[in-house]
Order: structure tokens, then C-alpha cells, then sequence
């Protein structure tokens, strides 16, 4: 960790003392000030930044994963499903959008529950920082790591011949919905992540999750050839708002009624998991 996060002053804003003096701790009700909050969450974003670059292989997933996806349903189930590879891809990318970044926030519970398991968090524990901060550094390191799996999406995807029709402006507002609603789900994963025993039973549970709503969404195929029992859960389903407004924002369409389930959705989760996920950070720590 960098030495900005270890100055004694930290955690009160208080002027640091003489080498060798006590650390002024925060005070009695746990309070930090605002600019002491933020020292703290670039501090622990840096540290995650560079645990990526210390160990470049953990940037797999996200450097992968979408190419994987990509060429995996263009090329095996495109024809069968859209008769034509092309429609296909306009199809298929913007909802590959939704799940690249499900997938990338469900792995962040696994890392943070190995960090209570390694004895990382015991470290956080006697220093003078917001608890908060510790979640919210991951968070924005994560967010980091989705932007960049969005860019490789859609770079390999215009290789291969997808195109923009609405121009560059509704990519980037389809990329910020998704970005917005994998931070939601970064929230419900850090708090699986607290509660959850082992990280292998973070890892099985964010995949009974995952599976249903990524195969029972819009995003892989039309839901009209859906059972009716399906096509009720897919019309519920975040996946499915998500990956329709994305194929408007990019394709051209209606986008108000999918934005606006989108922004519901990743509103209200936030605003649960949040506060649960900090109240049991702090608790464990």
C-alpha cells in the first residue's frame, strides 16, 4: 500500500505528529472528513491498480471473455438463430454489453471474501481509514477494468464488422448504462462476498445467479420463441431492459421505456446493497 494511505493524519485530517509520535486515530464516532474520505478511496484505488499491474494474468477475464463470447455465438449460433451472421452481430453485441460487465462485477465478492480469508483486511483494520473506502477503491477499480472489456468488445466486434448506425455517441451512452448497472451488481457481490462463507461458495452462488439471468434474457436470442412462462420472467428480467435499450442506443429505436427500467433497477439495488454491504464491512472489521 502506498504511504499516503499510512500517514498518520488519514483518518482525522489532523496535522501529522513528530517520527515515532502516537497515530491520531479517528475520533470516538468513527467520523472521517470528506477530504480524508476521498485521500482514502484514490489511495486503496491506486492499490488495486496496481495489484492488476503487479499480476496482469488477473486481467484475463476481461481481456478475453468478450472476444471469447463474440466469436463463440457469432459464428456457432448466429446463422441458426438470425439466419444471418451480420444481423446477428447488431443483435448480439449490444447485450453482450450487460453481461460482460455481470460477469466482471460477480468476480469482485470472490476477491474481497480471499481478502478476509489472507489476512489482507487485518491490515485495513488497524489503520485510520473509512471502512467505506476500502468498497468504494474496488468498486472504481473495477469500473476500470469494465471500460477497458467494453473497449476490446466493441473494437473486436467493428473488426469483424459490426456496425454504429446511431454513431459514436449512442455507443458511449450504451457503454455508461452498463456501466452504471455492473456497478450496481458490484454492490451485490461485495455483499455476497461479506456474508458468504468461502469464496468458493461466493463463486457457486453469483453462478445460479448469473446462468438464469443471462440465458434467460433477450440478450442470446429473440424471447418471442419463448414459452410463456419464460417470456414472463425474460420481460422482468434487468438483462433483458438492459440489452433492448443498448440495442436502441446503438441500432437505433424507442430507448425511453428500457433506459428507464435500467436506471430503476440499477438504482434500487445500489441503494439496498450499499448500505447492507458497508453496515457488514465494518462489522466484520
Amino acid at each position: 500500500m502506498s504511504t499516503a494511505t499510512l500517514s498518520p493524519d488519514s483518518g482525522t485530517g489532523r496535522k501529522a505528529g513528530p517520527p515515532g509520535s502516537p497515530v491520531a486515530y479517528p475520533s470516538a464516532d468513527g467520523r472521517t472528513s470528506l477530504r480524508s474520505h476521498l485521500r482514502h478511496v484514490g489511495a486503496l484505488t491506486r492499490r488495486n491498480l496496481m495489484r492488476i499491474k503487479a499480476d496482469p494474468e488477473s486481467m484475463f477475464d476481461a481481456i478475453l471473455m468478450p472476444i471469447v463470447f463474440t466469436l463463440l455465438f457469432v459464428y456457432v449460433f448466429g446463422g441458426a438463430i438470425s439466419g444471418s451472421q451480420q444481423d446477428y452481430k447488431q443483435m448480439l453485441i449490444p447485450g453482450l454489453l450487460g453481461t460482460t460487465g455481470m460477469n466482471l462485477a460477480m468476480a469482485v465478492g470472490t476477491g474481497l471474501n480471499s481478502d478476509f480469508q489472507t489476512g489482507v483486511m487485518d491490515r485495513f483494520r488497524t489503520l485510520p481509514i473509512a471502512r467505506s473506502a476500502v468498497l468504494i477503491g474496488k468498486m472504481i477499480a473495477e469500473a476500470c477494468r469494465g471500460l477497458l472489456s467494453f473497449a476490446i468488445l466493441i473494437g473486436f466486434a467493428l473488426l469483424l464488422g459490426f456496425q454504429l448506425k446511431t454513431g459514436v455517441l449512442g455507443m458511449l451512452e450504451a457503454v455508461g448504462l452498463s456501466l452504471l448497472f455492473g456497478m450496481s451488481l458490484v454492490w451485490v457481490s461485495m455483499l455476497l462476498g461479506l456474508v458468504m462463507r468461502s469464496a468458493q461458495a461466493v463463486q457457486g452462488i453469483s453462478m445460479l445467479v448469473m446462468m438464469p439471468l443471462q440465458f434467460g434474457s433477450s440478450i442470446f436470442a429473440p424471447t418471442s420463441t419463448m414459452p410463456g412462462w419464460l417470456q414472463t420472467f425474460t420481460r422482468y428480467n434487468p438483462l433483458s431492459s438492459l440489452a433492448d435499450a443498448c440495442r436502441n442506443l446503438i441500432n437505433g429505436g424507442p430507448v425511453a421505456h428500457s433506459v428507464t427500467l435500467v436506471l430503476i433497477w440499477s438504482v434500487g439495488l445500489t441503494a439496498v446493497t450499499a448500505p447492507l454491504a458497508v453496515a457488514r464491512f465494518r462489522k466484520r472489521t
